[in-house]
């Protein structure tokens, strides 16, 4: 496999993963190299489960630091005297969200998100709706997987 060819898709396969074959098929035609169907999809899928395990486990951590800061903002500026403005707990977004995730589920989340958001978006997004579910994260490793399989094959069929 060419080394520049797999740093590409990986590359490309950790961030946004709804392009990436494309962006690594043309990258790698302009090297003048034709890629190979399997060399496409190793690539780009095995930097989309690194990105993706990443986020997902370090999920946690992240959402954690993220109430210790705005925790930590609120009491500085208690501190120093300044009210912050009361933020609705209910907004109109929660709602959609709340009423997305009863819609399509566990397994049209972990289909969707990593694809339309970033992976590493994406892989936290599960993780805080799907956590607590063993299989959220191999649905997540079979359905970019798949993605990725088709994606190749449009590639080829073109």
């Amino acid at each position: 496999m060419n080394t520049s060819l797999f740093l590409a898709g990986f590359g490309f396969g950790t961030f946004k993963f709804l392009f990436a074959h494309w962006l690594t098929f043309g990258a790698t035609k302009g090297m003048g190299y034709e890629p190979k169907f399997y060399e496409i999809f190793v690539s780009v899928t095995t930097g989309a489960w690194v990105s993706a395990a990443v986020f997902y486990f370090l999920s946690e951590l992240i959402m954690k630091a993220s109430a210790k800061k705005r925790h930590q903002k609120h009491l500085a500026a208690k501190a120093a005297g300044i009210e912050l403005p009361h933020k609705k707990r209910f907004t109109r977004m929660n709602k959609r969200v709340v009423k997305s995730k009863r819609s399509i589920g566990i397994y049209g989340l972990t289909l969707i998100a990593p694809l339309f958001l970033s992976v590493p978006i994406g892989s936290v997004v599960c993780a805080k709706f799907f956590g607590h579910e063993k299989k959220t994260f191999p649905l997540m490793m079979f359905f970019m997987a798949c993605y990725s399989a088709l994606m190749c094959f449009f590639i080829y069929l073109v």
